[in-house]
């Protein structure tokens, strides 16, 4: 996968290490600040799900790059950042389904609201965490 000659996987990580925190951090506004849910849930659940296709083409894109150039997968720090990249996959992926859930929950009181909203702090945690990791992995392999 290139663009005029580049690989496409530089290109679009930029998009998963911008729209992921962005998500995470707009869901954490929602499970903190009751008062500014209704104005943040579809907005919050549009950056989820912005979130997860970016993660989805940063990860095949970083696989197309690998198999073209099988001399940097035996690379330590390569490894280090592949195997982030696999959770980064999976916990955005959770993180935008459960942001989407609950912004379609929005309206339910009681436990459904608790439980989603509980869910989506922990999910967008882990995803700011993640992909935090998972870019800073990449960073070190480029330019360590």
């Amino acid at each position: 996968m290139e663009i005029n000659g580049l690989p496409l996987h530089p290109l679009l990580v930029h998009a998963a290490v911008v729209f992921g925190p962005l998500a995470a951090l707009a869901a954490l506004v929602y499970a903190v600040l009751p008062s500014w849910r209704d104005r943040l849930r579809w907005p919050m659940a549009g950056l989820a799900v912005v979130a997860g296709l970016a993660i989805v083409t940063a990860y095949l894109s970083g696989d197309s790059f690998l198999e073209s150039r099988p001399d940097l997968a035996q690379l330590p720090a390569v490894q280090t950042h592949e195997d982030r990249a696999g959770i980064a996959l999976w916990v955005t992926l959770g993180f935008s389904v459960i942001a989407v859930a609950t912004a379609w929950l929005h309206e339910r009181p009681g436990a459904v609201r608790v439980v989603t909203t509980v869910l989506l702090g922990l999910s967008a945690v882990a995803t700011l965490a993640i992909v935090v990791l998972t870019g800073d992995a990449g960073s070190r392999a480029v330019w360590g």
